[in-house]
């Protein structure tokens, strides 16, 4: 993954815990363009690597900018964030990815945000309004202090493009989701992000919704019952470096980037778990069996996330 110098040319806080960070391209000049969805690796320090999603307009070119809640029981990355980046540093920061784009030929766009979650679908909206295309936002959140981006989600309110909900901390109170979800209107896509239990909660209420026309993107690792191949017990298998010429065993205890490590092949890592898409990487043959929760069909006939994925063949040949 292709890395940028950057500088934290803004800090703003948006609602309690949460604040905006934005970065400008170190030596001037413009950014690589993105899609809403999109999000960026933030190296905080050394050995701290995280993934956040832009949340600023696609159209513009100078800037990228990320929104990230202070999670005091997290692995750290947020709260590093905080304390640690200051107005002027230097940071290195990716390219941007997306696994999380809006589709292009939907006639209607149906956005979901559980508190953080509405990070992406700042993006999305913004993208979606260039377009002039038919989109509602639904924002879920604890209360008023708790809900970032204010402004410019009234806007959309008072457009009648989005609703805020509140729940006091007690889902009960907050959106229905399986009301709003029980019959999908024909053509509209759904996107829903937020935490945990928010995206286990849209994820059943969805699950009737045809294939396809349902995107989602997780901020923390999904269960892993719910995963693909989770219940499938590992096996060894071989992997081919087809430009490093080299054939390693995978023994069923330890990963491909852990062996990978172990031999002195860099590949960048970040939540080993499948959900950030760091570690992507394309293969040249076999069959993998992928294990994680953000390459969709198309992604997989290419591209594995070698922190999670195994091999149901013998050998899986990468372009390493």
């Amino acid at each position: 993954m292709d890395n940028l110098h950057a500088r934290v040319h803004a800090i703003v806080l948006e609602a309690d815990g949460i604040a905006t960070f934005e970065f400008r391209p170190a030596g001037g000049g413009e950014l690589p363009a993105f899609r809403a969805g999109a999000h960026i690796d933030v190296h905080i320090r050394p050995g701290c690597v995280r993934q956040f999603s832009l949340c600023n307009d696609p159209r513009e070119r100078q800037r990228y900018v990320v929104a990230v809640l202070r999670e005091e029981s997290g692995r750290g990355g947020s709260k590093a964030m905080h304390d640690e980046l200051r107005i002027g540093q230097a940071v290195t920061i990716s390219v941007p990815r997306n696994f999380f784009a809006l589709a292009r030929d939907a006639p209607r766009h149906l956005l979901l945000a559980g508190g953080i979650g509405v990070t992406p679908m700042m993006a999305m909206a913004a993208e979606l309004e260039s377009q002039g295309s038919d989109f509602f936002l639904h924002y879920c959140t604890r209360s008023p202090e708790r809900t970032a981006f204010r402004e410019r989600v009234s806007a959309l309110v008072a457009s009648g493009s989005a609703a805020i909900h509140h729940d006091g901390g007690d889902p009960a109170r907050g959106l229905d989701l399986r009301a709003l979800l029980r019959e999908p209107s024909p053509g509209t896509h759904l996107y829903y992000c937020g935490p945990p239990a928010f995206m286990a909660a849209a994820g059943s209420a969805s699950a009737h919704w045809p294939e396809g026309r349902v995107h989602s993107e997780h901020f923390t690792p999904p269960a892993k019952a719910t995963l693909p191949g989770a219940q499938a017990p590992n096996s060894a298998f071989r992997i081919h470096l087809a430009r490093s010429r080299l054939d390693l065993e995978v023994p069923a205890d330890k990963s491909i980037a852990q062996v990978l490590t172990e031999h002195d092949v860099f590949i960048e890592t970040s939540c080993t778990e499948g959900y950030c898409g760091t570690c992507l990487t394309r293969y040249i043959a076999g069959e993998p069996e992928h294990r994680d929760s953000v390459l969709d069909d198309d992604d997989r006939k290419e591209f594995v996330l070698v922190c999670c994925a195994r091999s149901r063949t013998a050998t899986l040949e990468l372009d390493l």
